[in-house]
């Protein structure tokens, strides 16, 4: 039963995967501007991003998945008309699940990015301004690398929520590998073969994003290690 579905299922998960490797991308962006605006020494600019950071990690992930896909949509097509569009705006799933995921976790990241850029002794950035360098050469030739590196545990967690919590968006009618799932299950009612089979693949792809993680973390710990033996 599970071969005459499991291509379409095989097609929901890498739909899945594409999913969480665009939030993602959209989530670190969105945690740099974060923690830009966290560590500034503007005080609007600092309050704007710890409520940013503190809202949006106090809503269920859910909640939010649905405010903005349903809200935005009402929205949009409240704000449409008086911009001269006349037309129904229709938001679609996939980039609703994107810009969703990724604003949910680019406040999770701002403050992974805000603990480990704290974590810096302040030394380094001043020893880079002693050699001459610019605050744009100091900030990316000494302190992302190290921020990088103090980063990855916290990052690796994020990820790995942020792939299971794709499994959200399917209420929203992407039809992603939990859609197949769901599908394949109500047509043959044999929800626990397909619902397993869900579950296997989801924890395929964090075994194996732990695995390139690790390798990762290795590589910007490298140098440390050497001077520590």
């Amino acid at each position: 039963m599970l071969n005459d579905y499991g291509a379409m299922i095989l097609d929901g998960a890498w739909l899945t995967l594409e999913l969480a490797l665009l939030s993602m991308a959209l989530a670190i962006f969105l945690g740099l501007i974060g923690v830009a605006l966290r560590l500034s020494p503007v005080r609007w600019l600092a309050v704007l991003g710890d409520v940013y950071a503190t809202v949006v990690r106090g809503l269920p992930d859910l909640v939010l998945i649905l405010l903005i896909f349903y809200g935005g949509q009402d929205l949009l097509n409240r704000v449409g008309p008086l911009l001269g569009f006349d037309d129904y705006i229709d938001l679609n799933p996939f980039a609703a699940g994107v810009g969703t995921l990724g604003f949910i976790f680019g406040a999770y990241l701002s403050e992974t990015f805000r603990g480990a850029f704290m974590a810096i002794p302040k030394g380094q950035a001043e020893a880079g301004a002693a050699y001459g360098m610019s605050r744009f050469q100091v900030f990316f030739r000494v302190l992302v690398p190290q921020m990088i590196r103090l980063a990855i545990p916290g990052f690796t967690n994020n990820w790995l929520v942020l792939t299971k919590a794709t499994a959200l968006i399917y209420v929203v009618g992407l039809q992603d590998m939990m859609f197949k799932a769901k599908q394949a299950a109500d047509a043959t009612r044999q929800p626990f073969t397909f619902f397993l089979a869900a579950a296997a693949l989801y924890l395929a792809i964090t075994s194996v994003s732990l695995l390139l993680l690790r390798v990762l973390e290795q590589r910007y710990s490298a140098g440390i290690k050497a001077a520590e033996l």
